[in-house]
């Protein structure tokens, strides 16, 4: 058990000193960091489903803490122990697999889709939607094309919809989303062809930060689309 334990604390120690870095982009994750609002969980296996009932508990969890007190930033980031070896492609396909097995369990949990976005994949609109909120996920894993999104792990991170909606309304999105696409820039030294503001293309392309074909579709469907 104490081994057990003390690999867990590894793992969260793992990415949020990799956050905590100077060269690392996100603002958004390094605010969280800082204002203690990051939850790091830890998995076993992104190509298993060994732990996605207690995954789709934590995302309840953080959606109905969100209602709660819905202020500030915060990420719920999933690190799995592995496989640390697996290609841009075979990462997308495990992160969409575990997906998929999260909105099944959010639907068969009886939890109602975030009306505020859609259950559509190619619509611009399109978010995942978890206890009631819609959610986009960032990707990292240790292969990633892009150095923003190379992590040690696999690792899948959470972030509510509604409080970018808030930014947006409060006039603070652009500025956080110049930020970061400046950091990105001087990073990788290039500006991420798959950004794009929210309403102008599927987020669902940017999940896994690979560099998706322009014909490509997401290998998900919601139960509660219609």
């Amino acid at each position: 058990m104490l081994n057990a334990q003390a690999e867990r604390g590894e793992l969260r120690a793992e990415l949020e000193e990799w956050i905590a870095d100077g060269g690392f982009p996100c603002v958004g994750a390094k605010s969280a960091l800082a204002r203690g609002t990051l939850k790091v969980v830890t998995a076993r296996d992104i190509t298993s489903a060994w732990n996605d009932v207690a995954i789709h508990d934590d995302l309840l969890e953080w959606a109905h803490a969100w209602r709660a007190e819905p202020e500030g930033l915060r990420s719920l980031a999933v690190v799995f122990e592995g496989p640390r070896d697996l290609s841009e492609t075979q990462f997308e396909s495990a992160m969409w697999e575990r997906i998929q097995s999260l909105a099944d369990k959010d639907h068969w949990r009886g939890q109602p889709y975030d009306e505020r976005v859609s259950a559509d994949p190619g619509s611009p609109h399109f978010s995942l939607s978890f206890g009631g909120e819609g959610f986009f996920v960032v990707g990292l894993h240790p292969h990633a094309s892009r150095p923003a999104r190379r992590f040690a792990r696999p690792t899948l991170v959470f972030n509510l919809h509604d409080q970018f909606e808030k930014l947006r309304m409060e006039g603070r999105y652009e500025r956080m989303r110049e930020a970061i696409l400046s950091r990105d820039v001087k990073l990788a030294g290039d500006v991420n062809p798959m950004l794009a503001r929210h309403g102008e293309d599927s987020e669902a392309r940017q999940y896994s930060g690979r560099q998706v074909e322009d014909d490509w579709s997401p290998p998900f469907s919601d139960k509660r689309a219609d």
